[in-house]
């Protein structure tokens, strides 16, 4: 037995209405001058415009809507400058992923020097975290990152699109107003890709060797919940009780993966950086060819995902998988959506790279991630 040092997130509001909260919540903290982040995409519905009218009276709010795509270092500094432009002394990140994690760091670049970059991980010269953040909450309208219970952001270099994950329990949003009713607008197809994002999630910490019996015991409800309730959020879209279950399955593999991930990510990363690929849809595409490889490794761990998304033993799971996204209309490969059988070298050099695999419970070098793309091409 070695020691272990184990923590949890975060005061989170759950259920539909959550989001009438925010805005007393944000006044009784003393906040007067919040500004929202949100993605450029979301921006102009009719759902943000619904949550700001329920915005406690008082607040002077401010709104940064610059966030599209895979989120890039400029428009965490944009987000920034708009922070301090608006005199904000909080911040709303109120989106999917994308726009929680640029929330994140907007509210540290808001009341730091330097440049986002500087202050990744793994910066030869990381900056410190030194100053208080701003007055964080988080509601998010998508059910796959779990970001709003994250204390990391993931944002791509501008140049290179490598993805670089500032992390610190500093990042951490003081508040979550988990609201399944801001799911009930989201189109079949985005359903999917972020629900597959949530049970992998749930499914890598699982099988992550890392010791954390309390993120095991998360991760796998997380997938039982995932695997009841997924496939009826993409048939049913006005279906609350599977919105409310997917919300619930996405914040649980968020709190889950501080276990750390696996295999599936860095190859997901890969495409993100590679191929602009949503990072749901790249896990999606990636889960089945490193589950096949990692089933020697870990049969018990099979055995019980077998058991509580309902198949019959260790080697039923990834078929159930197969199976599952075929349900929900994921594409049936990596080709399908557009990824080219000359991006494969450069696929495979950022996967090899990126921390993520360093979890995994088989140990992966370039040839299983050249294995890994073929096979989902």
């Amino acid at each position: 037995m070695t020691l272990a040092k184990f923590s949890f997130p975060t005061a989170i509001h759950f259920g539909p209405g959550a989001r009438k909260l925010a805005g007393v919540h944000l006044r009784e903290h003393g906040c007067k001058r919040p500004l929202i982040v949100t993605d450029r995409g979301l921006a102009p519905l009719p759902v943000l415009r619904e949550f700001m009218s329920h915005l406690a009276t008082g607040l002077d709010v401010g709104v940064y809507s610059g966030v599209h795509g895979n989120p890039t270092a400029q428009q965490v500094m944009d987000g920034a400058a708009a922070f301090r432009t608006h005199r904000a002394d909080s911040v709303i990140g109120f989106g999917g992923g994308a726009a929680l994690d640029v929330a994140k760091v907007v509210a540290l670049m808001g009341v730091h020097d330097g440049h986002v970059i500087e202050y990744v991980w793994d910066h030869p010269q990381v900056r410190p975290i030194e100053r208080e953040l701003p007055y964080l909450i988080a509601l998010p309208t998508t059910s796959g990152t779990g970001s709003e219970v994250g204390r990391s952001s993931v944002v791509s270099e501008d140049d290179t699109h490598l993805k670089r994950i500032v992390f610190s329990p500093k990042l951490l949003a003081r508040a979550v107003f988990a609201d399944p009713e801001l799911t009930l607008g989201l189109p079949p197809a985005v359903t999917a890709a972020t629900g597959m994002d949530a049970l992998t999630h749930n499914v890598e910490s699982y099988l992550s060797p890392a010791y954390h019996p309390l993120c095991d015991g998360i991760a796998l409800e997380g997938t039982r919940i995932a695997a009841r309730a997924l496939a009826t959020a993409v048939r049913e879209p006005a279906n609350l009780q599977a919105r409310a279950d997917m919300m619930m399955a996405s914040m649980m593999g968020a709190i889950a993966f501080q276990k750390d991930l696996g295999a599936v990510h860095s190859c997901a990363h890969a495409l993100g950086a590679v191929c602009d690929l949503h990072h749901g849809l790249a896990n999606a595409l990636m889960i089945e060819p490193v589950m096949k490889f990692n089933l020697e490794a870990a049969p018990a761990k099979f055995a019980e995902l077998a058991h509580v998304v309902g198949a019959a033993g260790a080697e039923d799971f990834v078929p159930w998988l197969a199976r599952l996204k075929r349900e929900i209309g994921i594409a049936p490969s990596l080709s399908a959506v557009g990824v080219k059988r000359e991006q494969l070298g450069r696929l495979v050099e950022i996967a090899e790279k990126d921390i993520c695999h360093q979890t995994n419970p088989r140990k992966c070098v370039a040839a299983e991630f050249e294995r890994f793309f073929a096979e989902a091409l």
